[in-house]
Order: structure tokens, then C-alpha cells, then sequence
């Protein structure tokens, strides 16, 4: 599975959702005009990399019958 370039990417999509989860828990650490100017910016990429990383699953599993 870890030769399979579907897989890197999933995985590498995962790695982007975390960066982005712990800069936006570092912008909100930080607080004050770091914090307003970035939080909400940060709150959608994450959300975006969620739905592509959920998506990139999905069709994972349909693609390598993950169900049979």
C-alpha cells in the first residue's frame, strides 16, 4: 500500500490538514492582531484540506475495493 501514489498523496493531503490545524492553534495561542487577521483564513484551508482529504479517501476505497 505504501508504494500505491493514490496512498502518498491521501497521506500527504493528511500531513497539510495537520500543519494547518497546528498553525491555526499556534495563530490562536498567539492571539491579538495575529490572531483576528489569520484565524478565519486558516479555519477555511483546514476545512478545504479536510474535504479533499475525505474525497481522496472515498475514492481510495471505491477505486482498490476497499467493499469486496
Amino acid at each position: 500500500m505504501r508504494d500505491d501514489p493514490l496512498f502518498l498523496v491521501i497521506a500527504t493531503v493528511m500531513l497539510v490538514v495537520v500543519a494547518i490545524l497546528l498553525f491555526g492553534i499556534g495563530s490562536f495561542a498567539k492571539g491579538g492582531a495575529f490572531n483576528k487577521k489569520y484565524a478565519n483564513r486558516a479555519m477555511r484551508w483546514r476545512i478545504i484540506a479536510q474535504f479533499v482529504a475525505v474525497v481522496l479517501i472515498v475514492i481510495f476505497v471505491l477505486v482498490r475495493g476497499g467493499g469486496n
